[in-house]
């Protein structure tokens, strides 16, 4: 049975506090504040993209699995802001963490849950006997239209996973589940530089509709119930909607909060489950069994059975967590903000 043998996180250091995108745009700051839970988010400098992103998570997570960039035999990412229209992110990753040409790469793209889709694929691969490690990323230096609502939420940011065999893992996927529809609540044309989205919609039938189905899904497939699990982790696009799930399901909010990356760092779209996935492995002890559901826009979510294996004590010391990511900042103004993610036209 396929499991994560090693992850690793990146994080930009560059904050732009939500109160200076209200002062901007004359909205109310604590308004906002309070009402996408959203306190600060993470902005990607102007050299940084989802490659960058994707490379030093990937880093981490071959120095936390204890293995050479050598013995991956695929890698996928997931992204929303891949470089370039033609021309792969994977391959450059491929190349930066000295992996051999002999692998399966490929960019995925299913808006805030591409990054889970490569999971998948590669829990699909380990457990056919095709490969014995792959990397999945999620990463973005997710993009919003200065003066609109996604300005507030979308950061940057991304994680990356190491699939692989079950007697090496620091916690095994028992099982996954996805649910799909076509739902267009999100979405951005050729050559348009910002997405546009179905405002309300987003909500319902988006974002709930897809959550619950893929985690009832999930646990009709394995027999579980909600209340066996220690941690639940849900698809971020602020704080308020995954709190609103758990409230719809009866999870108590204790068992999302250590899952909560969004509140500081923004909706890193494809990393932001799997970012916050991470800071519950962060904490996590052996035997502890984690429900993690990933959404994405157009529309589909995402669910994972997760139980975390002795292995991770072992593996702690060679970490670097989540939140010593959050707490590397330095803080920006909105012009340096625009800046730094080219919104000035010429």
């Amino acid at each position: 049975m396929a499991g994560i043998v090693g992850y690793g996180v990146y994080i930009p250091k560059w904050r732009i506090k939500t109160e200076e995108i209200a002062r901007v745009w004359g909205q109310d700051p604590d308004r906002i504040t309070k009402g996408l839970g959203i306190q600060e988010k993470a902005v990607g400098y102007v050299d940084e993209n989802a490659v960058t992103i994707g490379v030093e998570a990937t880093r981490n997570a071959l120095h936390h699995a204890n293995l050479d960039g050598s013995k991956i035999d695929a890698l996928f990412i997931g992204s929303e802001s891949h470089p370039y229209a033609v021309k792969p992110s994977a391959s450059t990753i491929v190349e930066a963490i000295g992996a051999t040409p002999n692998v399966m790469a490929a960019d995925l793209e299913f808006a805030c849950k591409a990054g889970t889709a490569g999971m998948q694929m590669n829990m699909g691969f380990v457990n056919a006997g095709m490969i014995k490690y792959g990397v999945a990323i999620g990463a973005d230096t997710a993009q919003g239209r200065p003066g609109d609502a996604l300005e507030y939420s979308a950061g940057s940011g991304g994680a990356s996973y190491i699939i692989g065999p079950e007697n090496e893992s620091i916690a095994i996927i028992k099982d996954t589940a996805s649910f799909t529809t076509d739902t267009p609540d999100f979405w951005r044309r050729p050559k348009a530089d910002y997405p546009s989205h179905g405002g309300r919609f987003t909500g319902e039938p988006a974002y709930f509709k897809h959550i619950l189905g893929a985690t009832n899904l999930l646990l009709e497939k394995t027999g579980m119930k909600l209340d066996e699990f220690d941690y639940v982790v849900f698809h971020q696009p602020n704080v308020k909607f995954p709190l609103a799930a758990a409230r719809k399901l009866k999870i108590p909010k204790e068992k999302l909060l250590p899952g909560i990356v969004t509140d500081y760092v923004g909706n890193t779209y494809s990393g932001c489950m799997m970012l916050g996935l991470a800071k519950v492995l962060d904490i996590a002890k052996p035997g502890d069994k984690i429900l993690s559901t990933a959404f994405g826009s157009g529309a589909g979510g995402d669910s994972f059975y997760i139980e975390v294996t002795d292995k991770i004590n072992e593996k702690r010391d060679r970490l670097k967590t989540v939140q010593s990511y959050i707490d590397r900042k330095e803080y920006i103004n909105y012009a340096t903000y625009i800046k730094l993610r080219k919104k000035i036209k010429k």
